[in-house]
């Protein structure tokens, strides 16, 4: 007999778990969140220069960018518990390994098994939390939202003060915590995941990625938030190579890094109300230029309540955008691939995880600073606006259609 099939409106069970799913990816992402910034200060503190940080931070999205289309495929024929519970596992071990060994070598397998565990856990959360219809969609995907940027804010914060306080090695141990309580948490929903799977039809499955990234509807989508992601992860990666050359703390840094968190938090909070009237390609616009004047104008700054404040500024433009961008990819996506679009969402996003670090950390060591890296930034986010300038009025908003149901296996 084949497995229940999910009614176009999610079941009280979806809806129940979609606080659950939330919680999870909150305990996985705080290990990414606050790894990166746990790795990056402790490779500084082990003399690493710019250049080697730069690998490393672009090793946490190496086998995702490789593997994220695979992983969401996988996912859409097996369902989400498997991978799911292998990623929190990864997690764990990779948290704990330069809690055991601090090196170079530890903290590069330590970025490896935590960005793909990462990668793969996300996917399928997000393939999970989209199975419902318009208004649902885009309210869960706002939870998922919020649940990420809290996380965000608690990662980095821990980071920073357990460095101070406890060293650049306890700080692994207490980041492995959270994927630890995340394995026994996915048991709760085990039976759900299970039960809502469904499957693509063998025609679906043989077709080419590429037919996803030749949709002009789907392109357009994918190119604006590879473009804000990047911006998100150059923020992280930059500030704190610049708050160490400006002789603040890790402390400091890490608050500046959890008011970007934070702003990410009240933003989302606040999306219900502003998606009542504002539409999702209207906010992705409006973050592009925002964004792009915020790293235009963040080198020239020092003080620390200024750098607080421009971070809060750039978590705002840069939080109000997830959810709506996740909804338009759910909602243009072909039936039963949804777990292959948002892996190919993933793959860009770490191609660009991968090369800007590398290259903003050549970069930084031959013209001796990341003033630079500011702007070169800010100038493809221009360059992203012009390109999605009609994407509004050529694209059907998720929230106004309901999808097509997808087949039934």
């Amino acid at each position: 007999m084949s497995p229940p099939q999910p009614s176009p409106q999610s079941p009280p069970s979806a809806f129940a778990s979609a606080g659950v799913l939330c919680l999870l990816i909150m305990l996985v992402h705080i290990a990414i969140s606050g790894g990166r910034v746990a790795v990056t200060l402790t490779a500084l503190e082990l003399g690493r220069s710019t250049l080697e940080v730069g690998i490393l931070i672009a090793v946490f999205a190496l086998l995702p960018m490789l593997c994220s289309v695979k992983a969401g495929r996988l996912i859409d024929a097996i369902g989400p518990y498997k991978p799911m519970r292998l990623s929190a596992i990864m997690v764990v071990v990779g948290s704990l390994v330069p809690f055991a060994w601090q090196s170079l070598p530890s903290l590069m397998i330590a970025a490896v098994l935590v960005g793909s565990g990462h990668m793969t856990f996300q996917i399928a959360v997000q393939r999970q939390m989209g199975q419902s219809t318009g208004a649902e969609r885009l309210r869960n995907f706002s939870w998922l939202s919020l649940s990420m940027a809290t996380s965000g804010l608690v990662g980095p914060l821990i980071a920073g003060i357990s460095i101070d306080h406890l060293g650049h090695r306890s700080v692994f141990a207490l980041l492995a915590l959270s994927p630890i309580l995340c394995l026994l948490g996915l048991t709760r929903v085990r039976r759900y995941l299970v039960a809502s799977h469904i499957k693509a039809p063998p025609s679906e499955i043989k077709r080419s990625v590429s037919d996803l990234f030749a949709s002009p509807a789907l392109r357009k989508v994918f190119i604006a938030n590879m473009l804000l992601s990047s911006a998100w992860d150059t923020h992280g990666f930059v500030v704190p190579i610049f708050g160490v050359s400006a002789g603040l703390s890790a402390t400091t840094i890490g608050l500046i890094l959890a008011t970007f968190a934070s702003a990410t938090i009240v933003i989302r909070i606040a999306l219900p109300f502003i998606q009542r009237s504002v539409r999702p390609w209207q906010l992705i616009n409006i973050a592009l230029i925002a964004t792009a004047l915020n790293f235009l104008l963040y080198p020239f700054f020092s003080q620390v309540w200024i750098l607080m404040s421009m971070s809060f500024a750039l978590g705002l433009a840069l939080g109000s955008t997830q959810p709506g961008i996740l909804a338009l990819l759910q909602h243009h996506a072909p039936p039963g691939r949804a777990g292959e679009a948002f892996g190919l969402r993933m793959a860009l996003i770490n191609g660009c995880q991968v090369s800007l670090p590398l290259a903003f950390g050549a970069l930084g060591a031959i013209m001796g600073g990341v003033m630079p890296l500011f702007w070169i930034t800010s100038a493809a986010l221009g360059a992203g606006r012009w390109y999605t300038r009609d994407a509004e009025s050529a694209s059907r908003i998720a929230t106004d259609t309901p999808p097509s149901t997808p087949p039934s296996t």
